[in-house]
């Protein structure tokens, strides 16, 4: 089943670990983003495969903006 993954607040994004067709595990890293000096990860809730990234690294996202499409399995 297909999801979004989004932006829980606006921050920057600063590290991106995932890249379309990567498959992942349950808690694994997606990325990672950067608000008010704190690293906050974006974590994967369910096994699956990356469909999409959404946004590169530095770009600044709002609450609510898509990061990452994504197929669990």
């Amino acid at each position: 089943m297909a999801e979004t993954i989004v932006a829980d607040m606006g921050a920057n994004v600063w590290k991106i670990l995932v890249a379309p067709g990567d498959r992942v595990e349950e808690d694994d890293v997606f990325m990672i983003l950067e608000a008010m000096k704190m690293e906050i990860p974006v974590t994967a809730e369910d096994a699956g495969t990356v469909l999409s990234v959404d946004v590169a690294e530095g770009d600044v996202v709002a609450p609510g903006q898509a990061l990452i499409q994504f197929e669990s399995e």
